[in-house]
């Protein structure tokens, strides 16, 4: 019986373990990946982290599992395959057993939609990106595109026109999902091309991305674009499964919970990319994390 288990162990869980370690609480931190840091052991470089500019991301959550090894947090490789309340404790099935905790912290982040198209995987963190806000000023005073159709995709193109030369808009529809407001400010913008009924074949690079593939779905014409970057906005997938049928989320499947990171249920905190909130980003995970951990103090001493 534990005070607290963290499942997942990307900035929002190992910054929730440090300070409910710091906080004096029994704890366990689940992990079913081999390594501790989640999507920003893939980012090659992360320049918007306070105090840390240009640090590798592999390097980051690196030096944010030392944090918590060196405090002495004990980590258990295992998937969790439910999360059940119970009053005033929680079960955690794993496929290694059964847990039980006073209070659970779900961190388990989410997952951008890919393209699925030649060269994504090959060039990601090479030009491919998927936060224009982590990566945008990498590619100030060049050409990128944009491909997706919502309000993320407007936002991005939005954005990248503040820095970029040019910004290419791709969507494979021919008109927009996102909110008219976005449309409007879009179209204000002389840098920014909208390409209507468009989709990305492939995206071509050696060591960086060179150019996009497109192809016109009403001609059937494909042509290639010479762009620096291109940055993916076509959904976020949050790994909130675990906990979908045992608390309220919203129609993304994020979860709905404060600034405490509390859900309805007592006892249960959602911490990071799966907490529904505007910004998304490293440094609002492990905000996210230290505020649950606080939260899940709270309540184990009160119950």
């Amino acid at each position: 019986m534990y005070d607290l288990i963290i499942v997942g162990s990307g900035p929002a869980g190992l910054s929730a373990a440090v300070y409910a370690k710091r906080a004096g609480l029994n704890l366990l931190v689940l992990e079913k990946s081999p390594m501790s840091g989640g999507q920003v052991l893939n980012t090659s470089e992360v320049d918007n982290y306070l105090g840390m500019p240009g640090i590798n991301g592999y390097d980051m959550g690196v030096r944010f599992r030392g944090h918590a090894d060196g405090l002495g947090v004990e980590f258990r490789e295992t998937e969790v395959s439910s999360i059940e309340d119970c009053g005033d404790k929680k079960l955690v099935r794993t496929k290694d057993g059964e847990l039980y905790a006073k209070a659970v912290i779900l961190a388990t982040g989410a997952v951008h939609a890919h393209l699925g198209v030649p060269g994504e995987e090959e060039l990601s963190g090479m030009g491919v990106s998927y936060c224009a806000t982590c990566d945008g000023a990498f590619f100030r005073g060049r050409t990128v595109a944009v491909v997706g159709g919502g309000d993320v995709a407007l936002e991005d193109a939005i954005y990248l026109a503040g820095i970029c030369e040019k910004v290419f808009l791709i969507h494979r529809r021919d008109k927009f999902r996102g909110t008219m407001v976005l449309q409007e400010k879009l179209k204000e913008l002389e840098n920014v091309e909208i390409l209507y009924s468009r989709v990305v074949e492939e995206i071509v690079g050696t060591d960086a991305v060179e150019g996009v593939i497109v192809r016109d779905l009403k001609s059937g014409q494909a042509d290639q674009l010479s762009v620096a970057g291109v940055f993916i906005a076509v959904g976020i997938i949050p790994g909130t499964e675990l906990v979908r049928e045992l608390t309220a989320c919203d129609e993304g499947g994020y979860v709905l919970a404060g600034e405490d990171c509390a859900t309805e249920v007592p006892g249960l905190f959602a911490a990071g990319d799966i907490r529904k909130k505007p910004l998304r980003q490293i440094v609002t995970a492990v905000s996210d994390g230290a505020n649950a951990a606080m939260a899940a103090d709270a309540y184990c001493r009160r119950i």
